[in-house]
């Protein structure tokens, strides 16, 4: 079982969210970099993730569209730049349209994820900086906390699920 999601804002432009997990780091980089792994868990409780496409390269995609249970979508796109497999990735991310095209709202964010391992957990750290601190707020009044807590136990559901 993992813990709970640590949630902060260490900057005024700046979102950070810590989770840890009983699982070795090479599964959870697997986890966060294919689309096999990604469209099982990615979303809040009660979403399914039908559109999930993942060119894991600097310059590569990941798109995504996320669907409710009432049936509506919400889009989005990571372009990645650096990867150092399996400790960290950066990447560009933003909203998008169901054919992937950028959205000028919600704001886009430099997002960092690390991946480190502690014995027999490994430790995921999402940073998320924006442009402004309104930009920051703006994501924040828009519920990531909650959104990424859920969309973290739905990871380590399924994590267990892939135990079994």
């Amino acid at each position: 079982m993992s813990s709970k999601m640590e949630f902060s804002t260490p900057s005024e432009v700046e979102i950070q969210c810590l989770r840890r997990f009983a699982a070795d780091r090479d599964t959870l980089w697997a986890m966060w970099t294919r689309a096999e792994h990604l469209r099982n868990w990615w979303g809040p409780q009660g979403f399914t993730t039908p559109v999930c496409e993942v060119d894991f390269r600097p310059g590569g995609t990941w798109f995504y569209c996320m669907q409710d249970p009432a049936g509506q979508r919400y889009c989005g796109k990571m372009i990645y730049q650096e990867i150092d497999a399996p400790s960290r990735f950066t990447a560009t991310d933003f909203f998008t349209d169901e054919a992937g095209n950028a959205l000028t709202s919600p704001p886009q964010a430099q997002t960092e994820i690390k991946f480190m391992e502690n014995g027999v957990e490994t430790t995921v750290t999402n940073i998320s900086r924006y442009s402004t601190q309104e930009a920051r707020d703006q994501i924040i009044d828009m519920g990531v906390e909650a959104s990424l807590s859920q969309t973290l136990d739905r990871l380590d559901a399924y994590l267990s699920s892939l135990a079994q």
